[in-house]
């Protein structure tokens, strides 16, 4: 696979790769050099023998000079080679493609039917396991079975319990009917960092830690973040958390480590009951779209798609939902916008403003030397 034009000068010059570094990547490949084991994310990086690698001098020396170049470039240049929230990727675009990857593998996903999640939070264990994320608390929240609570620094997936006073559909509680009939069910779902295709935290980003890998995917790459936490609210998903005691930003990568060298991400393959599904986008989507057909055609009507869409505000999910419910009760926004949409047109209105200012400046003086 050939990488992306560089934005910052290649790999940042110290490195034996001697190749473009992605999009967003601050222009250092982290290579430890020659006879090197480092990589993009080669800090607490795993690699297939099971080791974790250093980054190397070399690796930090580049990462640096990239980041510093992709910091002079900012956010609006970031915008405008992305497409900006205005049309973007929502018309198809492939956003490795648009990131400047040539030949790059399909784009890859999570596809999540929370109609056979059981709750069993195997995902949780199996993300914490593999990316050796420390616990979280263990704590007894007493306000549900769910102790996790929400997605954050130390909790890249998290399974959400949801109690509902509403029996499943088709099911009578206690032999009552009618008005009277009265029940509960839990509705269950295994939430993720949805790798948007139009990601406001790469638009954001001032180093270059946040990069687009030609999986498709979005990964922060920590050994560059300098935890400004700009990227924080740009998230229309709320998704990104600094780490306490850290300031730096983690999420899902979902798990490139693992992509890299041909094998799924932990959580799918931990998933029980399939609740977790990962492949190529395009046939995932496809696959969605006939469960939600079946569940149709078995009664269960409220059954509906979430973040699939390539035409919805962030130009569709890299991880999208099959919901049995408003995507509000799973907490989850209704109808997500990609934050840094209208960064070009208020750039140059700025731009018109300032021509503007300094026109006005221009005819005062030349009124006062007239005189």
């Amino acid at each position: 696979m050939t990488g992306p034009t560089p934005r910052s000068g290649g790999c940042g010059g110290g490195c034996a790769c001697g190749g473009p570094a992605p999009q967003g990547a601050g222009g250092g490949c982290g290579s430890a050099g020659a006879g090197g084991d480092g990589g993009l994310l080669s800090i607490g990086r795993r690699h297939a023998d099971g080791t974790v690698g250093p980054l190397g001098m070399a690796g930090v020396l580049g990462a640096a000079v990239g980041a510093g170049a992709t910091a002079a470039v900012g956010s609006a240049a970031t915008t405008a080679e992305r497409g900006g929230g205005d049309g973007g990727f929502g018309s198809g675009q492939d956003p490795a493609a648009g990131s400047g990857y040539r030949s790059a593998p399909p784009r890859m996903g999570f596809f999540t039917d929370t109609s056979v999640c059981i709750g069993c939070k195997a995902c949780e264990v199996a993300c914490k396991e593999w990316n050796a994320i420390p616990e979280d608390g263990l704590t007894f929240t007493g306000m549900s079975y769910d102790n996790t609570i929400g997605l954050g620094a130390d909790s890249w997936r998290h399974v959400a319990f949801i109690e509902q006073d509403k029996p499943l559909a088709g099911q009578v509680t206690g032999g009552v009917t009618g008005e009277d009939a009265q029940g509960m069910r839990w509705l269950m779902a295994s939430d993720v960092c949805k790798h948007c295709t139009e990601a406001a935290c790469l638009d954001v980003c001032p180093t270059g830690s946040l990069f687009r890998t030609e999986f498709g995917t979005v990964v922060v790459q920590e050994d560059i973040c300098n935890g400004c936490g700009y990227c924080v609210p740009a998230c229309p998903y709320g998704v990104i958390d600094q780490r306490h005691g850290d300031g730096r930003v983690w999420k899902c990568t979902l798990c490139y480590d693992r992509l890299e060298v041909g094998q799924q991400p932990a959580c799918a393959k931990a998933c029980p009951t399939d609740s977790i599904q990962f492949g190529p986008l395009d046939e995932l989507r496809e696959r969605a779209a006939l469960r939600v057909d079946q569940l149709h055609e078995a009664g269960v009507t409220e059954a509906r798609l979430y973040g699939h869409d390539p035409q919805d505000g962030v130009g569709g999910d890299g991880a999208f939902f099959l919901l049995l419910d408003e995507p509000e009760v799973y907490g989850l926004p209704p109808d997500p916008v990609v934050t840094t949409r209208d960064l070009p047109r208020m750039w140059k209105l700025t731009a018109v403003a300032a021509v503007s200012l300094a026109a006005s400046v221009a005819a005062a003086f030349a009124r006062r030397a007239g005189r």
